[in-house]
């Protein structure tokens, strides 16, 4: 970003791609405005016309998807298969919310203890407001605006400077499928300008992806001004790796957990919790999987590994797998940034990883693996836990229904994934505890975060 404009870059070739010009203050809240004024006509509507149009969103995704798949690689550097990818999970929430959104913003008639009778009403609130961050340009905007335009409110998205084309992209599409003009406003402003919209009496509530740092500051933000916010933050998921585990399929979904998305996902596999009775036998498999992935142009099939998205993040990668080295991890494979064009870190596993690490304590985002060993299984959901984290997790057992009780009654977590690797459902709510934020979106629960649950109660 320079002075007042925005500029998109190619991760892979290192080229410019596009500049984009920064809002001014005015038309910054002009564009709120805007948002504001399409909103008052679009919360009057039916729940099932609303669902129309989120349904022939979805569709429209579907139709774009090449197009957009490829503006997502070049901006970012992930793999185009995953990028195709990203694009049929947003298709399906739109699928999902346009079938089910009638029916969760459902008014609920309730009978009182007194005789009176009640009516309980899901209003939308105005415009909501969401941060966004850049591994994923289109589910992390879809995410949250499909939901919120379902449950009739007004949405803006300031996403990732270096992703702005794609939020671009997103509203077109949005429009195409018949959605009004300004109810879906991309904003290009920077971080001063941010907190003003905050501030702003006309947006009601904010929500941000992003690290547990920033959301500290947006949420004291928020919180300055009794704006409701959803956090969904960072993590350094832990994945177990129990004594009877399948070591073939825990190192199949581990490689897999640990890699997608060029390693670059909040809710990625990241540290590798192994039982002593399986370490050894994990530990061979996993270093001799990962040291086989290969870097490479992210638009070529077969690339098992693309750029990171921006030089910076490579470098403060390596900077935590170094310091995680001066104070004891031991590197089994990868661990040297490249020379040449393009931002690539080789996929990486730690070793002898313990507390006091960065590659235990903090969240590596790129494809760094930290393996942790552990006395026993009991030993190993310690460690799990041993987080200020808590966004996803998952547990490689043969016995399935242990796995299962461990998960609900013991995993500090918000998801878990039973021996396989996954990121996010749009039936099943998605979120974390502790610094990786609150607030639930998908399965319904985001179409309920901003809205006002009225209560109308009546004479007997």
């Amino acid at each position: 970003m320079t002075d007042r404009t925005i500029q998109t870059i190619n991760p892979f070739t290192e080229e410019k791609l596009q500049s984009y010009p920064l809002m001014s203050d005015e038309q910054m809240l002009e564009a709120l405005q805007t948002c504001h004024e399409a909103f008052l006509s679009w919360r009057l509507k039916p729940v099932e016309e609303r669902a129309q149009i989120i349904a022939r969103i979805g569709e429209e995704l579907t139709a774009s998807k090449e197009k957009f798949a490829k503006l997502m690689t070049d901006e970012v550097g992930k793999l185009l298969k995953d990028s195709r990818d990203e694009i049929d999970l947003c298709a399906g929430i739109c699928a999902y919310t346009a079938k089910k959104g009638p029916e969760v913003l459902a008014d609920e008639e309730r009978e009182l203890q007194d005789g009176r009778s009640g009516i309980i009403t899901y209003s939308p609130i105005g415009v909501i407001y969401g941060i966004q961050p850049w591994n994923f340009p289109a589910y992390q905007a879809v995410r949250y605006s499909i939901a919120n335009l379902m449950a009739g409110n007004g949405v803006l998205l300031k996403h990732a400077a270096n992703c702005t084309g794609s939020g671009m992209m997103l509203r077109d599409i949005y429009e195409r499928a018949g959605l009004p003009k300004g109810l879906f406003t991309v904003i290009t402003i920077d971080h001063d300008q941010s907190d003003k919209l905050i501030e702003h009496a006309l947006v009601r509530g904010v929500t941000m992806t992003g690290s547990a740092k920033g959301g500290s500051v947006v949420a004291r933000k928020a919180g300055e001004f009794l704006k409701k916010s959803v956090m969904e933050l960072g993590s350094n998921d832990a994945y177990l790796v129990l004594e009877d585990a399948d070591i073939d399929v825990a190192v199949k979904y581990c490689v897999a957990g640990r890699i997608y998305n060029n390693g670059q996902t909040c809710v990625n596999a990241k540290r590798f919790v192994v039982s002593d009775a399986v370490y050894d036998a994990f530990v061979e498999g996993y270093v001799k999987a990962m040291d086989a992935i290969r870097t490479g142009d992210p638009a070529e099939d077969g690339t098992g590994l693309g750029p990171m998205a921006r030089d910076d993040l490579r470098e403060t990668l390596d900077e935590q797998v170094q310091k995680s080295v001066a104070k004891g991890a031991k590197i089994a494979c990868g661990g040297k940034t490249p020379d040449g064009k393009g931002y690539f870190y080789p996929a990486t596993v730690l070793t002898d990883v313990s507390p006091g690490q960065p590659a235990y304590d903090d969240e590596l985002f790129g494809p760094v693996a930290s393996v942790i060993r552990a006395k026993d299984d009991e030993d190993a959901m310690r460690i799990a836990n041993d987080s200020r984290f808590g966004l996803g997790g998952g547990i490689f057992c043969k016995d399935e229904k242990h796995a299962v009780e461990l998960a609900k009654k013991h995993f500090d977590t918000g998801m878990i994934f039973i021996n396989h690797f996954s990121l996010a459902a749009p039936e099943m709510p998605f979120g974390g505890v502790k610094n990786s934020g609150y607030g639930r979106e998908h399965g319904g629960f985001g179409m309920m975060e901003f809205v006002n649950a009225k209560a109308i109660a009546l004479p007997a």
